[in-house]
């Protein structure tokens, strides 16, 4: 049976090794998978890679429901799992694997800060475009995110998904944006900025140590630089800063050397 990763259970697995068989569970990746999810999933699949911890990949059309939280992705690792990146990074820490540990309190805090800020700006704007952006909800979100049902129950599904992000949006103060205003892009290029100022001509956003922010940062832009939308716009916020463009592709010649992922 599956256990959350709690304290208890943290404290009690910290002398265990990270067992072969370790796996992340996500969306179908060609048909069904949304920026949002792909983006979250490949910061976890950095994160762990960044450790040195194997994990193999599994995609099921039902990994929303399989997860505990409804939050995806989630690992599965011995008897436990545990979902989205922050857990994770405290899971594999109790286990003695942390990129963060050299941190003093003063970078710790400031990493802290620029992850909420890439959490608080990039995925909530991914989210907006996805389900708030009529053309791309109509032409996109709802058909990949309905397509392993049948009909209605896939219609269902995803009129009901978007809702509840409407609702959060209306509820932190979105629901009056639009992408005609360019508000969401200039959030987006707001949060560029402040990224590509931060990593200046460091390899990482802490000199020469990858950390789980730079994880966060490179699955979500190199997300939203690989993903078709009705609209570049989104991608080209983030091409306007060169040094951003370099560190994705610097992460992925150096993690995932062996799983070519973005095109020449």
């Amino acid at each position: 049976q599956f256990l959350l990763a709690d304290r208890f259970h943290l404290k009690s697995t910290a002398a265990e090794p990270w067992p072969e068989n370790a796996t992340l569970y996500q969306p179908l990746m060609d048909d069904q998978i949304l920026l949002s999810d792909h983006a979250s999933s490949l910061s976890v699949q950095a994160y762990l890679r960044m450790c040195g911890l194997p994990i193999q990949v599994v995609c099921r059309y039902n990994a929303e429901y399989m997860s505990p939280s409804g939050k995806i992705p989630f690992i599965h690792v011995g008897n436990q799992v545990v979902s989205e990146l922050g857990p994770v990074v405290q899971f594999t820490k109790a286990k003695g694997h942390s990129l963060s540990d050299s941190l003093d309190d003063v970078q710790r805090a400031e990493m802290k800060a620029y992850m909420e800020l890439v959490y608080n700006m990039l995925l909530t704007s991914e989210l907006f475009v996805q389900w708030c952006d009529d053309a791309t909800a109509g032409e996109i979100s709802r058909p990949r995110y309905s397509s392993p049902y049948s009909w209605p129950l896939g219609n269902i599904l995803a009129y009901q998904k978007q809702w509840e992000v409407r609702r959060k949006m209306n509820a932190i103060g979105w629901g009056g944006k639009t992408l005609e205003q360019v508000q969401v892009y200039e959030d987006v290029n707001q949060c560029c900025q402040a990224l590509s100022q931060r990593l200046g001509t460091q390899p990482y956003f802490f000199n020469k140590q990858a950390t789980e922010l730079d994880a966060l940062v490179f699955g979500h832009l190199f997300t939203i630089l690989t993903t078709r939308l009705t609209s570049t716009e989104l991608a080209e916020r983030v091409k306007s800063y060169s040094n951003l463009l370099s560190f994705c592709r610097r992460i992925e010649q150096t993690y995932f050397e062996d799983k070519k992922l973005m095109k020449d």
